[in-house]
C-alpha cells in the first residue's frame, strides 16, 4: 500500500535542515547552500516515496533530480567528471533502469537512453580509434541525428502493435 506521508515528510525535514544550516552559517556546509542541493533534497523525497512508500513510479523523477543535483555539485570540482550532454542522458537511463527493477516497465527506454549516452560520451574517442577511415566516418557521423529522427518516426507512426 502506498504511504503518502513519506514524500512531504522528507521534503519538510530536508528543507528545514537546509535552511537551519544556512541560518547557522556553519562553514563546513557553505558550498552546499545552492540550488543543486535543493534538487537533491526533492529527489531524495521522491526516492523515499518510491522505495519506502512502494510508489515505484516515483523512482524515475527521484533518480533524475538526485543525479542532476549531484552532477551540478561535482562538475566543476572533479576533473574526471564529464561535463557533457551524455551525462544527463546517462542519469535518465539510470532512472528508467532502477524503475524497471521494481515495475518491470521501461527497460526499452532505459537501454535506449543508455546506448545513446554511451554513444555521446565516447563519440570523440571512437572517431579517433577509427582514424584511418575518418573521412567516411566523419561524413556519416554528421547524419546520426537524422537516423535517430527516422527511428523515432518509425516507432511512432509505422510500427503498430
Amino acid at each position: 500500500m502506498k504511504q503518502q506521508r513519506i514524500f512531504p515528510g522528507i521534503i519538510l525535514i530536508g528543507f528545514g535542515a537546509y535552511f537551519y544550516l544556512q541560518q547557522a552559517n556553519i562553514v563546513l556546509f557553505q558550498e552546499f547552500f545552492t540550488w543543486p542541493t535543493l534538487l537533491i533534497i526533492v529527489g531524495l523525497a521522491f526516492l523515499g516515496q518510491g522505495y519506502g512508500g512502494r510508489d515505484y513510479e516515483a523512482i524515475l523523477p527521484g533518480t533524475i533530480l538526485v543525479g542532476f543535483g549531484l552532477h551540478f555539485h561535482v562538475v566543476n570540482k572533479l576533473d574526471v567528471w564529464p561535463d557533457h550532454m551524455g551525462t544527463f542522458i546517462l542519469i535518465i537511463a539510470l532512472g528508467f533502469l532502477l524503475r524497471y527493477q521494481k515495475t518491470r516497465a521501461g527497460l526499452f527506454q532505459g537501454v535506449l537512453f543508455l546506448t545513446l549516452s554511451i554513444i555521446l560520451l565516447f563519440s570523440d574517442k571512437v572517431v579517433r580509434w577509427f582514424g584511418f577511415i575518418e573521412g567516411s566516418v566523419g561524413s556519416a557521423w554528421e547524419f546520426w541525428p537524422i537516423v535517430i529522427i527516422g527511428i523515432g518516426v518509425y516507432l511512432l507512426f509505422v510500427r503498430k502493435k
